[in-house]
């Protein structure tokens, strides 16, 4: 299901710059015999956001999660921020300190307060000091709008407020690239809006986001660049009038037609 995106979005700071923040090239990834992911190439500007679609165990989770090492691919290259991703460590660190992730789950620690679960990256990381880290935390809580939440334990909140201290939890660290894997699916529908409402406001401050989503209001009208995968491929890729309006491929006509509805 689609939620619509009801408020108006200001896009006066989203312009894409000219300078590259992604640049997949015949990227190839194999788990034993299956090839799940087919000459990907893919370049992503920075300023640029980026919605992913298509069926499950099409490669989109995976594709993305290549991106910070999270998954290894085995042939081509990946370049983020001008660093290639390889197996060398220092180049994995530098990477992940810059790009930030939120997932289906929220991946929080339990045992610690949400003021905690934010700071614990900057302070081991970036070796942040604890009160300064803790202003961070702060300004990043009442930026997704749960400040008062900090001293609470993420069990004690629900599922839209967990994913939001996810997403808060990613912008401690100042990332200059936002990863979203469906950040919504494991969320009740009155508690979608919230958290796409948070994916806006980042949207509209000029953040470079690749999101792995089925929220096709969001891709109508945040999104420069709607990719659609099938069989760990990209099968198209287009402004998001012209993907929902006039898709080429087939296969891309039968996933919209199943699910919009039409």
């Amino acid at each position: 299901m689609s939620q619509a995106v009801e408020r108006q979005i200001d896009r006066s700071n989203m312009t894409v710059s000219d300078e590259v923040a992604i640049q997949i090239t015949n990227m190839n990834k194999w788990y034993g015999e299956f090839h799940v992911l087919r000459d990907i190439n893919l370049t992503v500007n920075r300023g640029e956001r980026i919605v992913i679609a298509g069926p499950s165990g099409s490669g989109k989770s995976t594709m993305i999660r290549c991106i910070n090492r999270l998954e290894e691919h085995q042939q081509g290259k990946i370049i983020v921020d001008g660093t290639e991703l390889t197996s060398d460590l220092k180049n994995i660190d530098k990477i992940r300190s810059e790009v930030g992730m939120c997932f289906q789950h929220f991946n929080l620690f339990p045992h610690l307060t949400i003021l905690e679960n934010c700071t614990l990256a900057p302070m081991w990381v970036r070796k942040t000091p604890k009160r300064e880290a803790e202003e961070i935390a702060m300004h990043f809580l009442e930026k997704v709008k749960i400040p008062d939440q900090a001293h609470k334990y993420p069990g004690m909140l629900s599922g839209g407020q967990q994913q939001r201290v996810a997403i808060a939890r990613s912008l401690c660290m100042k990332p200059r690239i936002m990863l979203f894997d469906e950040p919504t699916s494991a969320l009740d529908p009155e508690m979608i809006k919230e958290v796409l409402d948070t994916m806006i406001e980042l949207a509209e401050e000029g953040m470079t986001m690749l999101c792995v989503t089925h929220e096709m209001g969001f891709a109508r009208q945040v999104a420069n660049r709607v990719i659609f995968m099938d069989q760990g491929q990209i099968v198209e890729q287009n402004e998001p009038e012209e993907f929902f309006n006039n898709p080429k491929s087939e296969r891309t006509k039968l996933f919209l037609s199943q699910i919009l509805g039409h």
